[in-house]
């Protein structure tokens, strides 16, 4: 199979990807599910969210530039088969990959420039999303293209940090409102306290609960996720201790959602560090209709997986290295 376009792949600001503009990746994308998947014209405009006359000028217009003849002819084939792929295995409504030929680099800015441009775009008037934090929502926030919007509401879900060397992270949810002269709801407290019952009394004492409450009735969820090799990077300094890491590893963690530490089925670990947690928790989270998962990363791998199969995100924003691994 020769090589095509995908309607999801956004490449703005990476400086790494050949996509041509969105109209053509939508075309393309069009091409492949009704040429090489052999849906109907009805089939791919329900998937695509368009009318199916639309589709029809799709497949022509493809036809007569010649990206369909006999096999669909562009250089982005193989990440469109990798997008399907993620797609079908996990569930997902939609996979958005970043181009990324490295597969020993860091593929945190693409990332990032692609979710920033995604979820940019997803923004509409009185709509209430729920934020978390870490450094590839962080690094996403230039990209992310601001305006006045009405009615929107920013809702952080999880606490935030007392020290940091480089960024806070946590200032993600009040920046993010900002682009959009949102109203936002912080978390007034750090996203892992000394002790259960200082997490409990903040929970229950100080409507901390009344913000978790409102944010599993968010519209939209972006969060990321972070493997158990990463706790000790600049954010998570004081938070953490390596003894802790260790017994978590120890423990069956693989990594962490919102602070949220889960095994490899995706099942909180049973850890001291996960009652001292201030976050919205997994059973929440998972009733928020569209979410939207940011990761990517080898040392992830084990987490995306139980991520995936366990919270269903319906969007999964990744480079391609990633898509690659986690499909083999």
């Amino acid at each position: 199979m020769t090589r095509l376009g995908a309607g999801d792949l956004a490449t703005r600001g990476t400086g790494n990807g050949t996509a041509g503009d969105g109209a053509q990746m939508q075309r393309i994308r069009a091409a492949w599910l009704y040429y090489v998947e052999g849906k109907t014209q009805n089939e791919v405009a329900s998937a695509l969210g368009i009318n199916r006359i639309a589709i029809t000028r799709m497949l022509a217009e493809a036809r007569k530039r010649g990206e369909v003849s006999i096999r669909i002819n562009s250089d982005l084939a193989e990440l469109v088969e990798l997008q399907r792929g993620l797609e079908q295995r996990f569930g997902l409504d939609r996979a958005i990959l970043a181009p990324f030929c490295d597969p020993t680099g860091d593929p945190t800015r693409v990332i990032a420039a692609t979710a920033g441009a995604h979820i940019g775009d997803l923004m509409t008037n009185h709509m209430t999303i729920g934020v978390g934090w870490g450094k590839t929502l962080h690094t996403a926030l230039p990209f992310i293209e601001g305006r006045a919007l009405e009615g929107v509401r920013v809702i952080s879900l999880l606490g935030g940090i007392a020290e940091a060397r480089r960024f806070n992270p946590a200032e993600f949810a009040w920046q993010f409102a900002e682009l959009f002269d949102a109203e936002g709801f912080l978390v007034p407290a750090p996203a892992l306290v000394d002790r259960p019952e200082t997490r409990e009394a903040l929970m229950e004492q100080c409507g901390l609960d009344q913000i978790f409450q409102m944010a599993e009735h968010s519209d939209v969820a972006v969060f990321s996720c972070g493997g158990i090799e990463s706790l000790t990077t600049s954010y998570r300094l004081g938070h953490v201790s390596e003894a802790e890491r260790q017994s978590l590893i120890a423990a069956g963690a693989v990594g962490d959602v919102l602070y949220n530490f889960i095994n490899a089925s995706g099942a909180p670990v049973d850890h001291p560090v996960n009652a001292r947690t201030v976050s919205i928790s997994l059973e929440r989270l998972a009733r928020i209709p569209k979410k939207i998962l940011v990761s990517g990363g080898a040392n992830k791998l084990a987490v995306l997986q139980a991520t995936l199969t366990t919270l269903r995100p319906t969007t999964f924003i990744t480079c391609e290295q990633t898509a690659r691994a986690l499909l083999a």
